[in-house]
């Protein structure tokens, strides 16, 4: 069934790449990354790839450059290499917030990494949970988003099946994803009203909807500083809430994300590992839950020509 597939791994996403493996009952094929004296990046793919369909798997989570630029080394050995088919499977897509013009004379760089993706010879993206749809149109090659939903409506089942429970966006353009949870698990939606000063500066304002002595689930496509999540919770206790907790598909927990998140409201935060835990990022309220499973089964149905949507349906 997967004949003439080969599946590699950057530096960035090692352990979910062997879990993919796994659940397509392959090996990982053999590549090695280093760096120059420099700082330069240097890869070398240790088998051949002529006439294979390649996967490889990196997300361009941080050090964020270091890894966008192992995957577009990568895309170009394997183009060089006469590969029949290229796919980028990138579980968090770095730079994705940058998908607009906020203030004059700034970046989209979302578009900029896709141009950088596609001219480095992809022939077809792999994302999950794409901060914004619209970096799909982004591309000119085949691009499927797909979502954590399965792995974290699995877990809210298991955990949360006997509260009663409300789904909480931490911001209004989060509702649309908050709305489709609660129809999932029968659940309440409530909204948090923020405005934001400048980036990675969040101020709650207040809560819409009914929470007081809920389980309230804050939900949200990625967490990075977790000032928005933490002052989300706080926000929530104060409006009667009985417990927090908050479900993200992304754990960058950058900065004093840890810290934080320790110091919060918050019962538990659960993320995928779309992000590798990096050293230091330990805490006792973070649960990891593994994409990998999912992922091999969309890559699965990607190379036989099998519905991907079917997956979240």
């Amino acid at each position: 069934m997967l004949e003439r597939v080969k599946i590699f791994s950057g530096n960035s996403n090692k352990e979910l790449a062997a879990e993919i493996c796994e659940g397509l009952g392959m090996e990982l094929s053999s590549s090695e990354i280093k760096k120059f004296s420099d700082g330069e990046v240097n890869v070398n793919i240790k088998e051949s790839v002529r006439g294979q369909d390649t996967y490889v798997i990196q997300s361009t989570s941080p050090p964020t450059n270091d890894h966008l630029m192992e995957l577009l080394l990568m895309l170009d050995a394997f183009k060089r290499a006469s590969a029949r088919s290229i796919t980028a499977v990138i579980p968090y897509y770095g730079y994705s917030r940058q998908d607009r013009k906020v203030a004059p004379r700034t970046p989209i760089s979302a578009k900029l990494v896709a141009d950088l993706i596609q001219v480095a010879g992809a022939t077809r993206v792999v994302c999950m949970d794409l901060h914004a749809g619209q970096i799909q149109g982004f591309f000119n090659i085949p691009v499927d988003n797909i979502y954590a939903t399965p792995v974290l409506l699995d877990y809210m089942n298991e955990k949360f099946s006997n509260d009663d429970v409300v789904i909480v966006s931490p911001d209004a353009g989060g509702v649309e994803r908050a709305r489709a949870f609660a129809k999932r698990i029968h659940a309440g939606l409530a909204i948090v009203d923020k405005r934001r000063p400048e980036a990675n500066v969040s101020k709650v304002m207040h809560v819409i909807g009914d929470v007081k002595g809920k389980t309230a689930i804050l939900l949200d496509d990625m967490v990075d500083t977790a000032g928005t999540l933490t002052q989300a919770a706080t926000a929530l206790k104060e409006h009667g809430a009985k417990v927090v907790y908050a479900c993200c598909s992304h754990g960058v927990l950058s900065g004093p994300a840890i810290e934080r998140i320790d110091k919060s409201d918050l019962e538990e935060l659960v993320v995928t590992n779309t992000v590798p835990r990096r050293n230091g990022n330990n805490s006792s309220k973070v649960k990891y839950l593994s994409a990998g499973r999912l992922l091999a089964e969309a890559i699965k149905r990607i190379h036989c020509g099998e519905s991907v949507s079917s997956l979240f349906v």
